[in-house]
């Protein structure tokens, strides 16, 4: 039988107990097809499953990761959807087809195995077939499944940005990079905050953020409130959690969005904002992201493509095991603007 090469996870201790190994190539059913890995785009949640700090269910011996862009090069009987050699990409919980995920039991590279491996077998109906000709490349693509998808629906998963409106986006990752590029796109006025800034300059020269906030020397609340003449800020990507939430909630406009992504900055339990009362002040929005569905991945690949943008990516490793543990090692070193990629093709 042929074999490929499959990485898994030995134990929940950190990535570097991230194993190469040889295993017996996967058959599609008939409803699935067989994908020949081109690129994978590690994620934050890849580092806290590696760690044992993701909050939801992890298999033993997991494959980890969720994002990958390949070349479809088996079909099973049934599916009709795509054809060998189509360019595709899946969705983070293949379950979830359209509305909100159901539960925390089917995300790829956490309680099923995932994607970092030569070829993977996933169920048609998740797939999506991507642009002919487009010069977006596999890892921006790879990337597209869950920063992509997060991204497009903080923005159009519940109430849709408007052009004109203004859109706070918390650091330089994939998310906020991915969402600062639609915003642009939309006609919306951006604003960026780091700690960086070499960064802060940085994202304003190669992506054209409207503004920046340096929350090192600055109330980026209080400032943003200024920036906006007071009105405060539509839409915020909040990628800290508890520590920042408070100020998101200082920040947002009256029936404004604030979009809970990431929890990179936990709060001391004695330090806990009164988030319900700060809410019902402002009559807004505060809302879990759970990625999203493969209705919404279709909409962000026809969007990136009939723009002819895609999910910045910052480096791109290579697929041996020493190289997939320094592409860990470059994520959690925080220097990245944009995703971190893994190439099964270097």
């Amino acid at each position: 039988m042929p074999t490929h090469k499959v990485f898994r996870l030995h134990s929940r201790t950190d990535f570097c107990a991230i194993k190469s190994h040889e295993e017996e190539m996967p058959t599609p059913d008939k409803h699935e097809v067989l994908i020949k890995v081109k690129s994978v785009s590690l994620n934050y949640r890849d580092v806290a499953v590696a760690n044992g700090a993701y909050p939801f269910p992890v298999k033993d011996m997991v494959v980890p990761c969720s994002d990958a862009c390949g070349e479809v090069v088996e079909l099973g009987s049934a599916v009709k959807n795509v054809e060998k050699g189509d360019l595709v990409v899946c969705t983070f919980d293949p379950t979830n087809l359209y509305g909100p995920q159901k539960d925390w039991q089917n995300g790829l590279g956490g309680p099923v195995d995932g994607v970092l491996r030569e070829h993977v077998a996933v169920p048609a109906a998740a797939v999506i077939k991507l642009p002919s000709g487009s010069d977006v490349s596999t890892a921006s693509w790879a990337s597209t499944v869950c920063t992509g998808v997060t991204a497009w629906n903080c923005l159009y998963g519940n109430i849709p940005l408007r052009p004109g409106q203004t859109v706070l986006l918390q650091g330089t990752g994939g998310v906020s990079m991915t969402a600062l590029q639609i915003a642009k796109n939309a006609g919306a006025t951006t604003i960026i905050t780091s700690s960086s800034d070499k960064k802060l300059e940085s994202v304003k020269k190669e992506f054209g953020v409207d503004h920046t906030i340096n929350y090192k020397t600055a109330d980026w609340a209080e400032e943003a409130r200024r920036l906006t003449n007071g009105h405060g800020v539509d839409y915020i990507i909040e990628n800290g959690g508890s520590g920042t939430i408070k100020q998101s909630l200082n920040a947002i406009a009256m029936g404004g969005n604030i979009s809970v992504v990431g929890f990179l900055s936990a709060a001391a339990q004695e330090d806990m904002p009164d988030v319900a009362g700060l809410a019902l002040s402002k009559g807004c929005v505060v809302r879990g992201i759970t990625v999203g569905s493969t209705q919404l991945l279709e909409e962000a690949v026809r969007f990136f493509g009939s723009r002819k943008i895609g999910v910045p990516v910052d480096k791109v490793f290579g697929s041996s095991q020493e190289e997939v543990i320094k592409a860990f090692e470059y994520l959690t070193g925080g220097s990245h603007i944009g995703k971190v990629c893994i190439s099964f093709e270097k």
